[in-house]
């Protein structure tokens, strides 16, 4: 199942024992576009503070707009204070893993470490100190670097370019839930192809100019032009997806990841 980061903004966060707040913002990782946290505003609940929410933590969603979580309000209040501010440094992640018992994401070869999608994991406790898993985080980073975190807000609106010239701009990207990766971010052509909604795979990425709000894709702009329109008032269907990645000459994602 798809859903549309615009969407998830105001989903109220649902704990064990009440609610906790609502979702600000969704931070994700700039290496694998997956969706690390929800950043939630608590609201008259905790009066001036925002905590983060792994997707580790959550059950499932509903139609009455809430994201159910697995924790209780303690918990949540409890959990080590941030400031959106600043960037959420490896340091903070450790830390707020740790308090959870949830396992480092970035020690393993899949999306979530030992899988591809969150609801795979067996998520026993963290010990207070383990040093198994302290040293496969380590070589993680030696290997591939710390990725930075994101925000879905901030990148929205960021220009798209094709091989050969701009295509448009970010207007939402789609979220897959039991993966919690960006699939598609959702490009608004008004600017070249006027009224046309096109997809495509951060998979396909060329490069991101952070500093000039740029993503740059491997695709010429006929091809983008050529290829099936999206339409946000529609669920995107998997025949959908066949389509658009074969026109496009590109590998499914889902034939190769790790359930």
């Amino acid at each position: 199942m798809f859903r549309s980061a615009t969407g998830f903004k105001g989903m109220t966060i649902a704990a064990l024992d009440g609610n906790v707040g609502s979702v600000k913002d969704l931070y994700f990782d700039d290496r694998t576009w997956t969706v690390r946290y929800l950043v939630v505003d608590t609201g008259t609940w905790l009066p001036g503070r925002q905590v983060l929410i792994s997707p580790l933590s959550v059950q499932g969603t509903s139609s009455k707009d809430e994201v159910a979580v697995s924790l209780t309000q303690e918990q949540v209040k409890g959990s080590p204070s941030i400031d959106t501010d600043r960037p959420v440094n490896r340091q903070h992640e450790t830390e707020l893993l740790r308090y959870y018992g949830y396992p480092y994401y970035w020690a393993g070869p899949y999306r979530w470490g030992l899988a591809d999608y969150a609801g795979a994991l067996s998520i026993p406790p963290l010990p207070p100190s383990d040093p198994v898993a302290e040293e496969m985080a380590a070589r993680a980073r030696q290997e591939q670097g710390d990725p930075s975190l994101r925000s879905v807000q901030d990148v929205t609106g960021y220009s798209i370019a094709a091989s050969d010239g701009a295509i448009g701009h970010a207007e939402d990207f789609l979220i897959d839930e039991p993966a919690w990766a960006i699939r598609y971010m959702v490009v608004d052509t008004r600017n070249w192809l006027p009224g046309k909604k096109v997809i495509v795979s951060p998979e396909w990425i060329e490069s991101v100019s952070w500093a000039e709000s740029t993503v740059h894709v491997a695709l010429r702009r006929d091809h983008i032009e050529a290829a099936p329109e999206y339409d946000p008032s529609r669920s995107l269907e998997r025949a959908e997806e066949s389509r658009l990645f074969e026109h496009h000459g590109q590998p499914k994602y889902w034939e190769r990841e790790v359930r």
